[in-house]
């Protein structure tokens, strides 16, 4: 019998499949990632702990620190600089032109393609240090894990796994390792520019009064520069 609309399905009937089947899914994507996210918090914890201990110095100012921002979020101090690791609690879905539609492990399961995502950002430590609310951080990567705990990191050259590999293995602590030890290597040697003169040489009285106060004039690694997800490299020669 068929509904007012024509389907020959009735609506309850399409609820409970698409409980049963998508939700379900999207409901393993986010149990897997979230496990992932707390893996990468005992690991970002760690790692501060032996890198300290091996660096053999009592000057905090290059020592690594890790702090927990709550159940999404994790940060960690290397010098100069910030890496923020924040898990998003949606579950999402490829755009139909993403190359992950391209490969076979996709093409099989159309459902491997939903994905938890862990972004991971680049700040400058005095922009949390002297509360400048208006400073930039970057994206530098961001982790996508799947319903069977495969997984690809997009981003920088450095930190890019191609997404072609997606199906072929399983994150693992040694690979959230890698991960990590290659943010940090990359955002320590991505160095602050000095920014254009034209982007700078206007100030508002508000802006050199609040400098004064709270040395809040705004401030990122490539303040002016235009900055997208490949050309790193480039800029940086």
């Amino acid at each position: 019998m068929e509904n007012c609309n024509g389907s020959a399905n009735p609506p309850r009937a399409e609820i409970l499949k698409s409980l049963l089947g998508r939700s379900q899914t999207k409901q393993l994507v986010y149990d897997n990632t979230f496990e992932v996210f707390q893996t990468i918090k005992d690991v970002l914890h760690e790692l501060a702990g032996e890198v300290n201990e091996e660096l053999g110095t009592s000057d905090k100012r290059v020592k690594l620190e890790y702090r927990d921002r709550g159940q999404y979020e994790a940060e960690i101090r290397v010098a100069g600089d910030i890496l923020v690791f924040s898990m998003h609690t949606n579950v999402f879905q490829f755009d139909r032109s993403h190359m992950v539609w391209k490969t076979s492990y996709v093409q099989n399961d159309k459902e491997a393609a939903y994905s938890g995502m862990i972004n991971v950002y680049n700040f400058l430590t005095d922009s949390f240090r002297y509360n400048r609310l208006d400073d930039l951080g970057y994206l530098i990567g961001r982790i996508f894990v799947n319903k069977d705990k495969h997984y690809f990191v997009e981003g920088k050259r450095q930190l890019s796994a191609s997404c072609y590999n997606f199906g072929n293995e399983e994150i693992t602590r040694e690979s959230i390792v890698k991960i990590i030890e290659t943010a940090i290597q990359y955002a320590l040697n991505f160095d602050l520019l000095v920014p254009p003169y034209d982007a700078v040489k206007i100030v508002s009285v508000a802006q050199i009064n609040s400098k004064i106060d709270d040395a809040k004039i705004q401030t990122g690694k490539r303040l002016g520069f235009q900055f997208n997800s490949d050309d790193v490299v480039n800029q940086k020669r």
